[in-house]
């Protein structure tokens, strides 16, 4: 018995709407049709290859994206305005101590905000989920097609996003490390972007519905803030909460741009009378100050003067805690980060659907 129907996918390469109705076509039985063992275990699984169904699933995303520009269109406003403001407001930052804290308060914005402009990520597939189990509940195409498909085809609007938002606040906060700073810092907005697209797809497949996923994504956001270590340091956390601190996917964004900021050892934040700034006699005049810090200076019984250098980046480091992990690392995790949530979106898709073919 020749199955000709069934060869012609492989061969003449079906549309996606072809593909879904020869799927189901094929996948149910039609009235005068012998329920034939022989038959049916010569029906392939799906209407076509794993590598055509990844071009078509590609071109039909790309193709709703350009069917709604302002989706992307309100990211990329949110990150230019936040980024507009963020230069603006700490504009060419000085080396001084309030100059440390405001790179500090800086950063921590910085990153959360890379996670929050990715929750308008979180409608797109709950639009698509009858579509999705409708075409999948018949093996019109893998699961795990879609989830590869959907993760590449929002790739290209990330690293837009992150060069946008990285070159919208490096130099104008004038932050250190030059052109490999830069690209660094860049990367790391990069792997912010990736793994928080990633957070809020996985929830999106786990979510029925929109506005409850807009507050579980709020919430859950502050809460990584809350344990990134810009509050309160990992030394002081609690032992009860810390391994909130290693969940926290801001954490490790916010640890990569601070070591990209203050690991050069023979930078100076702190020098002389600037030790008095953040604390009550900051506001002793500096002919006092500077008696004061020679009184210091007779009694440790250690030479400081006006220009002696009394913190560097690595001693800033260290009072923030962020001794662990390297910055590279840190990059690292945060990539992983946003596979293991691709994975997980691609688990709940495989549990949250079901197979229909009899």
């Amino acid at each position: 018995m020749k199955h000709t129907g069934d060869s012609e996918p492989d061969e003449l390469g079906l549309s996606l709407k072809e593909a879904i109705s020869a799927s189901i076509s094929r996948g149910k039985l039609v009235p005068g049709a012998t329920n034939d063992i022989n038959s049916s275990s010569m029906v392939p699984t799906f209407a076509n290859p794993f590598w055509k169904e990844m071009v078509v699933l590609s071109k039909r995303s790309i193709l709703n994206s350009k069917r709604r520009p302002e989706l992307f269109g309100t990211r990329l406003a949110a990150v230019l305005v936040t980024g507009f403001i963020l230069a603006t407001v700490f504009w060419q930052l000085d080396n001084s101590p309030k100059g440390v804290q405001e790179r500090l308060g800086f950063f921590a914005f910085a990153m959360s905000t890379t996670y929050y402009t990715c929750a308008d990520a979180l409608p797109v597939f709950l639009q698509e989920r009858y579509i999705f189990m409708r075409e999948t509940a018949y093996n019109a195409y893998r699961r795990l097609s879609y989830v590869i498909s959907n993760a590449l085809v929002a790739l290209p609007g990330l690293i837009f996003l992150s060069f946008a938002f990285a070159m919208a606040t490096f130099w104008a906060v004038g932050l250190d490390g030059g052109l490999s700073g830069f690209l660094f810092y860049f990367l790391m907005m990069f792997a912010s972007f990736w793994s928080g697209s990633s957070f809020v797809t996985f929830l999106s497949g786990v979510v029925p519905h929109v506005m409850l996923g807009y507050t579980i994504v709020v919430a859950i956001l502050a809460y990584f803030l809350l344990f990134s270590g810009f509050f309160i340091n990992r030394d002081r956390i609690p032992v009860y909460w810390i391994w909130f601190h290693y969940l926290s996917l801001v954490k490790y964004p916010y640890e990569a741009v601070l070591q990209n900021e203050f690991e050069n050892p023979t930078k100076c934040f702190v020098r002389g009378i600037q030790i008095f700034d953040n604390s009550p006699l900051g506001v002793v005049p500096p002919a006092m100050k500077v008696r004061l810090l020679q009184s210091l200076s007779n009694t440790l019984g250690i030479r400081i003067t006006s220009s002696t250098c009394l913190t560097t980046g690595l001693d800033i480091l260290k009072q923030e805690g962020i001794t662990d992990l390297s910055k590279w690392n840190c990059l690292l995790i945060t990539v992983a980060w946003g596979f293991l949530f691709r994975i997980l979106f691609y688990f709940s898709l495989l549990l949250g659907s079901k197979n229909k073919r009899s």
